[in-house]
């Protein structure tokens, strides 16, 4: 008699703790948590995408590797990292949702962030922009304070713990190396025989084994922005011993000689975190703050933005998110300057075709009377401006994609009653008048700004030293001094890189046709910000 063949038996999966730490726990449950896909490895653990079955949310699922977890060091660090990070609750602190362990395997779950962190932001762009890199150093900064005012040390400050949300915040990310430093616990993780941490963003108080506070924190962060702003870590070798010992006594370039574009102020508060000498940084990320605040209400002219810039996070980087209200608003932003530089180029070869017809047709000139030249006018014919943002920090952030005449104009056309904003993009015309030759229209914004009042130095430095620059150019000698008398009280408040060589120049100028004139306040100033060059 023949039996009927019987199905296979479901089999039913292998319980957790027997699954090779190498194999992907992708589609299985731990506890809650349905596993979807996984994000990362680390030397610690490995991280999973999840869903939270009860509460129906996404979350990053930080799973303990198990050969660590029979190890009672690796499991106290492991703990720890919770107690620590799930005390931080801010808005610029990935938050610690539950810890658990189930079948054997120690899990920490926790917010899921889609997007991107800053290293791989800044693989894929330059060096930062004074806004966005304001906007950076703020947020991590307002995370650190938190962190310090619950006596907590990060440990492992570096690009790749700070994530960018496609909506523009900012998040510190992973305490798996943190260190409780209240004096009521008894937890000191060094015990584990390794100095934790990055050699590339590590304290010099953090490579000797140094006891640690908030301010080391400040110092790796500093090593971050450095990096973010110049493009390269202060500090590079070939091992990681190497490196180290730079952060004890290497000197870094001066970042202002990089990026002679940004404010010395903000050059001086990067370094002032990379100081060696914990006491000389920042007492606390509280006061990183008041500064950053400061630099911002001197630049933008407003308190911190409510919006955010968005990211422009590739898609890619979060296939299962669907782009945000802001990022398809920079899209927009981005087709628009596209649309714009395309018009440009049409008006561009406009000119060059109709150019030759002109120097053919030229000897008609002498027989008829004609209108203006058709490329005088044009040149007259102003561009058209970008369309109105919703408000002048997306405007301003526009202009400077775009860098055009126009695009600055806009600042000032829609915002006009923003006068930080609108002075700030009348220096920035000037200096593209400057670089056009078109030295009558930049004069007029040099003259404009040399008459503003004693409340308003930097700009008046920048008019002043504009126009002392333009005068020597034209060989106007004694006019160019009258102005470097004018400027030479308040020259400590010009911090454009491009007018003081442009000083400078006027100054050597002026020497050399003039003899020397130049007060010996002048040459002191000369050597300090050129040298003897």
């Amino acid at each position: 008699m023949n039996e009927t063949p019987r199905e296979p038996a479901e089999q039913s999966p292998p319980p957790l703790s027997n699954v090779s730490p190498s194999n992907d726990l992708s589609g299985r449950c731990l506890g809650d948590f349905q596993l979807l896909r996984r994000l990362g490895r680390g030397a610690m653990a490995e991280v999973y995408l999840a869903e939270q079955i009860s509460l129906k949310r996404r979350v990053a699922l930080k799973i303990l590797k198990p050969e660590l977890a029979a190890d009672r060091h690796y499991l106290q660090r492991f703990r720890l990292e919770a107690q620590a990070a799930a005390s931080l609750v801010h808005p610029n602190i990935v938050q610690i949702y539950e810890v658990g362990c189930v079948e054997g395997l120690h899990y920490i779950a926790q917010e899921y962030v889609p997007g991107q962190n800053l290293r791989e932001y800044l693989a894929r762009n330059p060096p930062l922009n004074l806004s966005r890199a304001l906007s950076i150093m703020y947020q991590v900064a307002s995370a650190l304070a938190k962190a310090g005012e619950q006596g907590v040390v990060h440990r492992d400050i570096k690009p790749e713990n700070i994530m960018l949300t496609a909506g523009g915040e900012v998040k510190v990310a992973d305490f798996g190396l943190a260190r409780l430093s209240r004096a009521d616990t008894a937890h000191d993780l060094t015990q584990i025989g390794t100095t934790l941490g990055t050699p590339l963003y590590m304290s010099p108080e953090q490579i000797e084994g140094k006891p640690l506070d908030p301010r080391s924190d400040i110092y790796s962060f500093g090593v971050t922005c450095y990096q973010m702003l110049s493009g390269t870590p202060p500090f590079s070798g070939e091992t990681a011993l190497g490196v180290a010992v730079q952060h004890l006594r290497g000197r870094p370039r001066p970042l202002e000689s990089l990026r002679p574009d940004l404010p010395p102020a903000l050059c001086r508060l990067v370094h002032q975190m990379l100081a060696k000498d914990p006491s000389q940084r920042f007492s606390s990320a509280h006061e990183l703050l008041r500064e950053l605040r400061r630099l911002q209400r001197e630049h933008f002219g407003e308190e911190w933005p409510a919006e955010l810039p968005a990211w422009d996070v590739p898609l890619a980087a979060s296939p299962v998110e669907q782009p945000t209200s802001i990022t398809r608003e920079l899209d927009e932003l981005m087709k628009t300057a596209a649309q714009l530089h395309r018009e440009r180029r049409k008006r561009r070869l406009f000119v060059v075709m109709i150019l030759p017809a002109f120097i053919a047709g030229g000897w008609l000139a002498w027989w008829t009377t004609v209108p203006a030249s058709l490329l005088a006018e044009a040149e007259r014919v102003p561009p058209a401006m970008p369309p109105k943002q919703a408000n002048v920090l997306r405007q301003w952030y526009l202009a400077g994609q775009l860098g055009t005449e126009a695009a600055w104009q806009s600042v000032i056309h829609y915002f006009p009653e923003k006068k930080d904003f609108v002075l700030r993009a009348k220096q920035q015309l000037a200096l593209n008048y400057l670089r056009e030759g078109e030295f009558d229209r930049a004069m007029t914004i040099f003259d404009e700004l040399a008459e503003l009042g004693d409340d308003q130095p930097e700009f008046r430095a920048f008019g002043l030293a504009g126009q002392c620059g333009i005068l020597s150019l034209r060989g106007r000698y004694h006019e160019s001094n009258a102005v470097l008398a004018q400027l030479l009280p308040i020259r400590d408040k010009l911090v454009s890189e491009p007018m003081r060589r442009l000083v400078e120049n006027a100054l050597r100028k002026n020497r050399a046709y003039l003899g020397r004139q130049a007060a010996e306040d002048w040459d002191r100033w000369l050597e300090e910000h050129f040298g003897n060059d």
